[in-house]
């Protein structure tokens, strides 16, 4: 038998920073967590956190987890760092951040156009691409600082997602993960590279290639850990830093979903379903598959914006007897909220929820949330358990969309983030897809995902199958219920399909006289 690799994994979601390492068959081994104040907002739809918080949580996370580790951290043979998409860092020659990161949960934008040529737009127009490329200028957040900032605008040397600033402090060299680069930035999905000299995207936004990154694929090296990072997080010096991806890029390997048979169920901050293909496809026109880890492969996915943060949300406006309930048990508030799920019925006696908090899948920027169906009977306990089942007719809808889009079907699900830690969850999920789904064997399927990258990377395995046979497991199934499953197919089709078509003018409407009254 061969013996163990040991490999470090540092995941910077958008909740917490955590530091996992993992053994060359996939088993956790240790794991330290410092949770982080995702944002902090100055002005209303404004969503910053300053890149040198996430480092310092980095380092902190790093330094908790080596009491806890069983082995010698000298053991550890690579490192590699897996981060949440679209936060930028603007950096300046002096190699500092110039102002805060913007997070992905930012909702400020321009409201200029993109100065393409005649030629170029009119061929934009014709091929109908004019409203997307117009959306990813006015939300490209390099135009809002140009905009708004021109004297730091002025001082940019690098624009950096997450992922690079991170594997900037380990290694002191601008790289980053093929994988990882996703967000405005001039990056060419369809051939995994920043855009050529011609592409339109350069005249979206305001970046220069020079601000850019080298990119790699991912089980290639980064660079090798600083004596200045040794200092800060405790990592060996000189360890490799491997390229892996982004968070739900390295979740969709962690589950084992490398085909487009398996679905990929995130219950994250961003709910989302992924397929992994080696074919380049838009389930949306325009809207870009992003990079899987994978080399040369695709994750094309569906997406609830603020998905299962609507459960953080829940607990801040409904949730204190929860919130005080665990203080006292030392528990975490969200363990709390089964209890709710369990004392309502399937199809919560007809109220439901549309989970467009923000919008999602292409929808128009005037889409809302919205409940329908409440009369007396209803408690907050109903409310909740609309929310989980309003998140997964929604991400239901999502897995069709894919399955006519591929025309092929997706023929089992496996569902990881912080929502899969819930068997309540779990099985409304089964009912609502109407399928057996599966736990992995491991929660941490991001920084599992980024071990695989390391254990190839470092030749523990030959390719990318073999190390995802060997490390990725499933755990519990849920099989679907047969009488929910046809209650939740009659809400689905008869109620839930219909409410965005029948409410989208009263969100226009809202919308409208929102922006009067300023």
């Amino acid at each position: 038998m061969e013996p163990l690799k040991y490999f470090l994994s540092i995941d910077n979601g958008t909740q917490s920073v955590r530091a996992i390492v993992f053994d060359s068959n996939g088993q956790l081994v240790a794991k330290s967590k410092v949770d982080i104040e995702p944002y902090f907002s100055e002005q209303a739809d404004w969503a910053e956190q300053h890149a040198e918080y996430f480092w310092d949580a980095l380092c902190r996370a790093c330094q908790a987890l080596w009491p806890l580790l069983p082995i010698a951290k000298e053991a550890i043979c690579a490192l590699s760092v897996t981060t949440q998409r679209a936060t930028v860092v603007a950096m300046g020659r002096d190699n500092q951040p110039l102002r805060p990161a913007i997070s992905w949960l930012d909702k400020r934008q321009v409201d200029t156009k993109p100065k393409l040529g005649v030629a170029e737009s009119a061929l934009m127009a014709v091929l109908k691409a004019k409203p997307f490329v117009d959306l990813m200028h006015r939300q490209a957040q390099a135009n809002w600082i140009e905009q708004n900032e021109p004297a730091i605008w002025a001082q940019v040397d690098k624009f950096l997602l997450l992922s690079g600033y991170h594997t900037f402090k380990l290694t002191g060299q601008y790289t980053d993960a093929v994988a990882s680069t996703v967000g405005f930035v001039p990056f060419d999905f369809k051939a995994q590279q920043w855009a050529g000299a011609k592409g339109w995207q350069w005249r979206v936004m305001p970046i220069r290639k020079s601000m850019l990154p080298e990119l790699q694929p991912a089980g290639t090296m980064l660079g090798k850990v600083t004596a200045e990072a040794a200092h800060a997080t405790g990592i060996p010096l000189g360890l490799p830093v491997i390229a892996s991806g982004s968070d739900k890029a390295c979740e969709v390997l962690g589950t084992g979903c490398i085909d487009s048979q398996t679905g990929s169920l995130s219950y994250g901050s961003l709910a989302t379903l992924n397929i992994a293909t080696s074919k380049y496809l838009e389930a949306i026109p325009f809207y870009p598959a992003y990079p899987g880890v994978i080399p040369n492969t695709f994750n094309v996915e569906m997406m609830v914006q603020r998905g299962y943060w609507m459960v953080s949300w829940f607990k801040k406006e409904f949730g204190l007897k929860e919130q005080q309930l665990a203080t006292q048990q030392g528990v975490a508030p969200e363990s709390l909220f089964d209890d709710l799920l369990v004392s309502v019925p399937a199809g919560c006696q007809g109220l439901m929820l549309q989970p467009y908090w923000s919008p999602s899948n292409g929808d128009g920027p005037e889409t809302r949330g919205a409940i329908i169906g409440f009369n007396e009977q209803h408690t907050r306990a109903h409310l909740y358990r609309a929310m989980i089942e309003g998140l997964t007719y929604a991400l239901r809808q999502g897995k069709e969309l894919l399955e006519k889009r591929t025309k092929s079907p997706i023929t089992q699900l496996v569902v990881s983030g912080g929502g899969s830690q819930s068997d309540q969850v779990m099985q409304i999920t089964a009912d609502i897809f109407g399928m057996t789904v599966y736990r992995p064997h491991t929660f941490e399927t991001s920084s599992l995902g980024a071990a695989i990258a390391s254990a190839v990377g470092m030749g523990v395995y030959p390719d990318f199958p073999s190390a995802v046979a060997k490390m990725a497991h499933r755990g519990d199934v849920f099989q679907p219920n047969a009488a929910n499953t046809a209650l939740y197919d009659e809400l689905y089709s008869n109620v839930y399909l219909k409410m965005y078509g029948r409410l989208k003018p009263n969100y226009e409407a809202i919308r409208s006289i929102a922006n009067r009254a300023g």
